[in-house]
Parts: C-alpha cells; structure tokens; sequence
C-alpha cells in the first residue's frame, strides 16, 4: 500500500503548493487517488492553519475529502502537539464517534506520547481504525511490554532522520499487524526504497520531503506520488 501523507504540520508557505484548507486537501487527495492511492493522512486545520483535533474542523476536513474521493481511506493526527493534556486528547477523539460522515477511518497515535493507550481505547470505542507511529526503539519496546491494543489497523515505523531503519524493523519483528515504512526530509527517499525492497507498505507526501528522489522541489503532492510510480515501473 502507498499512503499519501498530505500536509503534516507544516506551516503555510512551507511549500508552495502545500494543502491546508479542507478544498485544498480534497483537491490533492483527487489528485493522488487518480495515480492509484487508497490510503490518505492529513493534519486538518482551523481557519487560521493551525492543527487541531476538535470535532468541527476534522469533520469538515474528513467530509469535504471523502466527497471528493469517495471510498479511499482517511487517516488523521492524534498528535499531542496539538493538545498536551492526555484526558483532554482522548476526550477530543471521543467526540469524533458522532461525526458521521465526517468522521475519519483511521487516525495514527504516537506510543512514545503520554496518554497513548487512552487514545487508543476512545478511537476503538468511536469505530476509527488506529495506526500506531514507533518513532525509535524506546517506543517499540514500549509498544511490546504494553501490547497491541485493540482496534490497531498497521503499525508506522516511522524513521527519524539520521536512523536506519533496520534496527526499528528488528524491534518490530513481532508484531502482526502489517507495517507500513517511512523516513523523513532527506531521508525519505532511501527509507520509501527500503520499504519498497522488503515488500513493506510507504507513503509520501509533503509531510515527509518536499522534494524529489533528485534533490529538486516537488511540485506538490501528485509529483511526489508521480515518482514513486516512475520508480516501482522501473524496478
């Protein structure tokens, strides 16, 4: 599988092309999905751009997407940038279970974040699929003395830039859910090709690089997603 990771926590002008508004999102996401990608992740936004996990903002997100790319599958931050206090996060993704078509099909939750488990349960109970983001070996072996909760669709190794991704696979070796692989800025090239190799699902998008396998600004989510393709054609 090759998700596209939208926009991530950017700011506006991070990238010409960057999508922030709810429009913007579902034009990329058409985009993409015209290039065969089932999976999405996007970071929605308030009116001012920045990230939130309120109900109001990720239905209108969730909603104007799916209208735009019905049957594809979109994924959400829990992230605790966003809202600090575990009891409030979990709260907030509570809420999300009345969003109806507004509501996202997965969200992704950090297990070296504080209240994790929590947001797991309240994503279970509201019907989202959970994806759970190991960013170093810490947090996979957090994640093996806790276990897989329940509700856990794949498991992101998510490489930190500088890190190889083998000893974060080796960690993970155990674990049943299918993972999916991917670095970030610099080394989100080497990482996709990684994942490529062993057979893993990757994403791309401007969450992870703004630029091409050749070092050159992409020129937005679709170029990205264009080269991935350029290279699976070639082996």
């Amino acid at each position: 599988m090759l998700q596209a990771c939208l926009n991530g926590d950017r700011p506006r002008g991070a990238h010409p092309a960057l999508p922030v508004t709810p429009q913007e999102l579902a034009a990329d996401a058409a985009a993409v999905a015209e290039l065969g990608v089932t999976a999405l992740h996007v970071h929605p936004r308030d009116v001012a751009g920045l990230e939130v996990i309120a109900g109001p903002e990720v239905a209108t997100a969730v909603s104007v997407i799916r209208a735009a790319v019905p049957g594809v599958e979109i994924g959400v931050t829990t992230g605790a940038w966003i809202q600090p206090d575990p009891v409030r996060r979990a709260e907030l993704v509570a809420g999300w279970a009345g969003l109806a078509a507004g509501r996202p099909d997965t969200a992704s939750v950090n297990v070296h974040e504080d209240g994790w488990r929590e947001v797991c349960a309240a994503l279970h109970a509201a019907g989202i699929g959970i994806e759970l983001g190991v960013f170093h070996l810490p947090a996979a072996q957090a994640l093996r003395a806790k276990g897989i909760p329940p509700g856990v669709v794949r498991v992101l190794a998510e490489v930190q830039p500088g890190d190889r991704p083998d000893p974060l696979l080796e960690a993970l070796s155990w674990v049943e859910p299918p993972i999916l692989l991917h670095g970030q800025e610099e080394d989100a090239w080497p990482v996709l090709g990684e994942a490529v190799r062993l057979g893993l699902s990757t994403r791309i998008g401007l969450e992870d690089t703004l630029h091409r396998p050749d070092g050159t600004l992409a020129l937005g989510n679709a170029d990205l997603v264009s080269a991935v393709r350029a290279m699976l054609a070639t082996g």
